[in-house]
């Protein structure tokens, strides 16, 4: 087990390279860079240069590209070239805003999506499976910007039983109940905008299994319906779902850009966009990095569950 994890993680990191070049190409290639957000068209040519070099700006790309990369290896991430803060004392105080929004509202929406796509699975063509899987297909087709404006308008400003904005209250920062209700219409959301595709995931599998062998099996021993569903059906739809679960780790810090703008949550969302409205670039590089990064990460992650869950995986990847 432990030659098959390091051999994966050896295949990881040459990916991870080509990615970091991928992001500090694109950024260098982008019709504004740093120069234009830091300069305004009154400076003299000479303070131009000055904030050039003082930023390494006047260094050729591979140059700027190794001191980035060297910078992001010993823990430093830079510095916002808008409010000169450093990256990663941001980055350390959004990412876990950020996941106490996304990480509770993905549980509930998978434990739900299993539930709900065992059920639909289970009773294909019936009126149970019609009403889940409109409500999945209604679901995919609403974008999440709108749900959260309806949210916002009903149970935020016309009923006023949730606060709409921010995280907490100003002067109860420290009050769990304030960030409770401060979580309730994002949470739902993201809840609800991760919910269909899963649901309708979880049934198809379910449709698949129970066309199964071993499920004519169970039924001539006499089991019942939910004994099959759940002690043997589930075991093989859930072995896929770590696919997806591995794959959702990008999720935790950068999937929930536009509700957190919407509610004004003070996560990766909102830093993100902030840094692609003001052309930081030091900032949008270094998410880009890490998102890109978590979706390797969370590949690995997979890879490694799916050889521990079934070891002819393993197997087949030596």
């Amino acid at each position: 087990m432990l030659k098959y994890i390091f051999k994966r993680v050896m295949q990881a990191i040459p990916m991870l390279i080509i990615i970091s070049i991928i992001c500090f190409g694109l950024i260098q290639l982008a019709p504004y860079d740093a120069v234009d957000a830091m300069t305004t068209p009154n400076m003299s040519e000479k303070t131009v240069e000055l904030i050039k070099a003082r930023y390494g700006l006047d260094q050729p790309a591979y140059m700027q590209y190794f001191y980035w990369i060297k910078g992001i290896l010993s823990g430093e991430w830079g510095y916002s070239i808008v409010t000169h803060e450093s990256i990663s004392k941001d980055l350390s105080v959004r990412i876990p805003n950020t996941i106490i929004l996304v990480l509770p509202a993905y549980i509930l929406a998978l434990v739900l999506s299993i539930i709900l796509g065992l059920v639909a699975g289970a009773r294909k063509g019936k009126l149970a499976d019609k009403i889940i899987d409109g409500l999945s297909s209604l679901g995919i087709a609403i974008p999440s910007f709108w749900m959260a404006m309806v949210l916002l308008f009903i149970f935020g400003y016309q009923l006023n039983i949730f606060p709409i904005l921010g995280m907490h209250t100003i002067g109860k920062e420290g009050s769990f109940s304030d960030l409770l209700s401060h979580l309730v219409l994002p949470t739902t959301v993201l809840t609800l905008s991760f919910m269909p595709e899963l649901v309708r995931y979880v049934r198809s599998s379910t449709i698949g299994q129970l066309s199964e062998d071993y499920v004519m099996v169970q039924k001539a021993y006499g089991a019942s319906s939910v004994s099959i569903l759940f002690n043997h059906v589930l075991r093989n739809v859930l072995l896929p779902v770590i696919t997806i679960v591995g794959m959702s780790l990008p999720m935790l810090v950068t999937g929930a850009v536009v509700t957190e703008t919407v509610f004004g949550w003070p996560g990766i969302g909102t830093y993100f966009i902030k840094a692609i409205q003001g052309f930081d670039y030091p900032i949008i590089m270094a998410i880009m990095l890490l998102s890109s990064s978590l979706v390797i990460i969370g590949n690995l992650a997979s890879d490694i569950l799916y050889s521990i869950i079934d070891p002819r995986i393993k197997g087949m990847g030596e």
